[in-house]
This record gives structure tokens, sequence and C-alpha cells, in this order.
């Protein structure tokens, strides 16, 4: 009997040694490229399944139009054909953020916190209409409301930059640059100013 569990284990051993140098050796904190070229291209080069081809702009505009935080959310917990992570539970969620990211941007971008240059500048009242007003208008997750003072006046006490910054890089419930990655720095401040116009404070940064 004893001879039967060291057989057992003996054959385990090796086994397992081989099975973990099968699987596929990460890197820590990939950027997005890296994560594309190492996980996602098998499906997204050639569309298997329905994914939207790398490169195909009007594919990813289409889908990363409720935001760029949904598209994200999807790859880190799977969606339809897709595995969750892209079937490599490695990846953390930072790095599948940066892959969505260089994805959407047709590989302008390595990371879905830097900004994507858009086609053409957006003025503050159209990237507030566009995305913003989606939780300051109703106040969502504590958002501070459109027009309502009482909200904004707190987070005016230092000025209007340091709302700037937060919208850019996020702050609590709100993703950066408010999940949309193709929102640039000026389009971000314009955004901020506008809302903060709203409310009959100073609407000029330092």
């Amino acid at each position: 009997m004893k001879t039967t569990k060291i057989a057992s284990g003996g054959l385990l051993l090796p086994f397992l040694v081989i099975a973990l140098s099968a699987a596929p050796a990460f890197a820590a904190d990939r950027s997005g490229k890296e994560v594309v070229e190492t996980v996602c291209a098998g499906c997204h080069t050639t569309g298997k399944d329905g994914a939207p081809k790398i490169g195909d702009q009007a594919a990813w505009a289409e889908r990363a139009a409720k935001g760029l935080d949904k598209l994200t959310q999807n790859a880190i917990t799977g969606v339809r054909n897709m595995l969750a992570h892209g079937g490599q539970a490695a990846l953390s969620d930072l790095e599948m953020t940066r892959g969505v990211g260089y994805m959407v941007s047709g590989g302008k971008a390595a990371d879905a916190k830097k900004p994507m240059k858009p086609a053409k500048s957006r003025t503050g009242e159209q990237v507030v209409q566009e995305r913003c007003q989606e939780c300051h208008a109703s106040g969502k997750q504590g958002a501070p409301k459109l027009g309502d003072m009482n909200d904004w006046k707190p987070r005016l006490q230092k000025g209007v930059d340091p709302l700037i910054k937060s919208a850019i890089s996020g702050h609590n419930s709100m993703p950066a640059r408010g999940g949309l990655a193709n929102l640039s720095d000026a389009e971000m401040k314009a955004a901020v100013e506008f809302m903060v116009s709203k409310t009959g404070g100073a609407a000029a940064s330092k």
C-alpha cells in the first residue's frame, strides 16, 4: 500500500512540472501592445467568433459608444465567446484595460488612461452631453449634479484645476476620462469648466 502511494506521487510530480512549464509565462505589468500581441491577437486579428478586428475603427467605435469602461468590463469578466481575461487568468485588470485601450485606439495608445487623439476637438458642452451627463444629470454614484451649487461648492474649495485632474485620471466611481479614452486633456478641461459654469462658479482655472 505504501509502495503504491510513493509510485503515485512519483508520477504526479513530473506531470505537474510539465503542466506548469507548458503554461504561458507572462511578464508583470505589460503594455497594451504586449497584451494584444500575446493574448488578444488570436481572435481580434482575424475576427474569430465575431470579435472586432484590430484596425477596424468603425467596429470598435460602435462598441465603445457607451464608454471604454463597459468594453473593459466585458474583457475582464468575459462576454459571449470571449473568455474572462481572454482565457488568461494571469492577466491583471489593469493589463486588460490597457489591451482594450490599445485595440480601440487602433494601436495608438498603449494604456487606456492615455488619451487618443480625436478627429475633431469637442466643446465642453458636447463632451458633457455625450458622456458626463450620464452621471452628473442625476447625481449617479455621488456625482455632483449639473447646476447644483451645493454639490459643487465643497469640490471647488481648491479651485477648478484639481477637478480637472480628477476627471482625467479618474476618482472614486468615475473612471479615467469618464470611460472614453479618446477624450483629450483639453476636452476634459472644457467639460469640467462647462459644468462648473452652470453652478455660477468661476470656470477659469489658474
